[in-house]
C-alpha cells in the first residue's frame, strides 16, 4: 500500500508503473516514445527537427529499422558477426546456449561462468563458485526474462524478433577486480569519440559514477547518463588502448551512432556488446547541454533509411 501511495503522488512514477504492467503496449511506437521521452527528459520530443542526442536516438528507433540489426542485438548471433570483422580472439568463449532453463546441464559447466538471456538487457547472473550457486533464484530470474519481449521496454525495434534464449559464457576473471572493467565506447558517424568507464555497478555500498574520456584519455568531467555521478576516479590508460580503438573502428563504421562495449582482462581485449540505442534515448546528461552537444555529432543525412 505504501508503494502504491508513493506511485500515485508522482506522475513519473505513475507512468513508469503502468509501463512495467504493460499498459502502454497498445500505443504506437511514436506515441510511446513521445510519452516516455517527456517523462524522462522533461520536454516535448521534436521528431521533425531532432537536435539533441536523445532526440536523434528516438528518430533512429522509429526510422532506422534495418533487418540485420536483429542479429546485432542478439547476444549469441552477434558473436559470429563480430568475429568475422575483428577475429575470434576478441570473442568471449560460449559454454552453451539453450531455449529453456531446464535444458541446462550444470554438471557440464565449469565452476565459474556467466548466464544471461540473449534477447534483452540486464538479465546477467555471475557464478563464481558453483557449489554455492543458487539455481532456484537463477531459474526465477531467467524465466522471468524469457517471458518478456524487450522491444516493449523502449520500442527498440531490433529486439522485437530476437529469439529468447539463454547463453552461458566463460567468466573473465581479472587479476585485481571481482568483475573486469568494461570500456563503453560512444561512436558517432562511424568514428569512436568517447570512452566511458562505470564505477560501483556491482557494489551496493558505492555510489554509481562514471568517468568519460576522450581519445587522448583526458577526463571530460561530464556524465552521459544522470543515473551515474561524475566520478573523480581516473584510471590508467589501458596498455592496449590503440588496439582497442582500432577494433572498435572496424565495428562502428556503418552507424550514425552506436556504443560498442569491450572488456580488457589481463591485457586481453574482449568484445562485450553493441548498443544501437544507448539507454533507449531516455538518458538525461550532466551537464544538460551535453545532450545537444552530442546531438551535433550525429549526422542523420549521411545515412540512408
Amino acid at each position: 500500500m505504501s508503494r502504491l501511495k508513493s506511485v500515485l503522488k508522482n506522475p513519473k512514477k505513475i507512468s513508469a508503473f503502468l509501463e512495467t504492467k504493460g499498459f502502454f503496449n497498445i500505443l504506437s511506437d511514436k506515441a510511446y516514445v513521445k510519452l516516455v521521452y517527456k517523462r524522462c527528459i522533461g520536454k516535448k520530443l521534436d521528431l521533425d527537427n531532432p537536435k539533441t542526442f536523445n532526440e536523434k536516438i528516438q528518430w533512429l528507433k522509429l526510422y532506422d529499422r534495418k533487418p540485420e540489426y536483429t542479429n546485432l542485438v542478439d547476444k549469441y548471433e552477434v558473436k559470429k558477426i563480430v568475429a568475422d570483422k575483428i577475429g575470434e580472439e576478441y570473442i568471449i568463449p560460449t559454454l552453451g546456449v539453450w531455449d529453456k532453463f531446464e535444458e541446462i546441464d550444470f554438471d557440464k559447466l565449469p565452476n565459474q561462468f556467466v548466464l544471461k538471456c540473449t534477447h534483452d538487457s540486464g538479465s546477467i547472473i555471475i557464478c563464481k563458485d558453483k557449489s554455492n550457486f543458487d539455481i532456484k533464484s537463477a531459474r526465477k530470474k531467467i524465466n522471468k526474462s524469457l517471458k518478456r519481449n524487450y522491444y516493449y521496454h523502449g520500442r527498440e525495434y531490433p529486439y522485437k524478433n530476437v529469439k529468447p534464449r539463454i547463453i552461458a559464457e566463460k567468466f573473465l576473471e581479472d587479476k585485481s577486480h571481482f568483475v573486469p572493467e568494461d570500456y563503453k565506447i560512444y561512436c558517432f558517424n562511424g568514428k569512436p569519440k568517447y570512452i566511458v568507464v562505470f564505477h560501483g555497478r556491482f557494489d551496493d555500498s558505492k555510489v554509481l559514477s562514471e568517468t568519460v574520456y576522450d581519445l587522448n584519455w583526458i577526463p571530460q568531467g561530464i556524465s552521459l547518463d544522470d543515473h551515474f555521478e561524475i566520478s573523480d576516479i581516473i584510471e590508467e590508460k589501458p596498455k592496449k588502448f590503440d588496439e582497442l580503438i582500432s577494433v572498435c573502428n572496424k565495428l562502428c563504421t556503418d552507424f550514425p551512432q552506436v556504443r560498442v562495449d569491450f572488456y580488457i582482462v589481463n591485457d586481453n581485449i574482449y568484445f562485450g556488446e553493441m548498443t544501437l540505442s544507448t539507454a533507449s534515448g531516455f538518458q538525461p546528461m550532466i551537464p544538460t547541454y551535453i545532450d545537444e552537444q552530442l546531438g551535433k555529432e550525429v549526422d542523420l543525412n549521411k545515412f540512408s533509411y
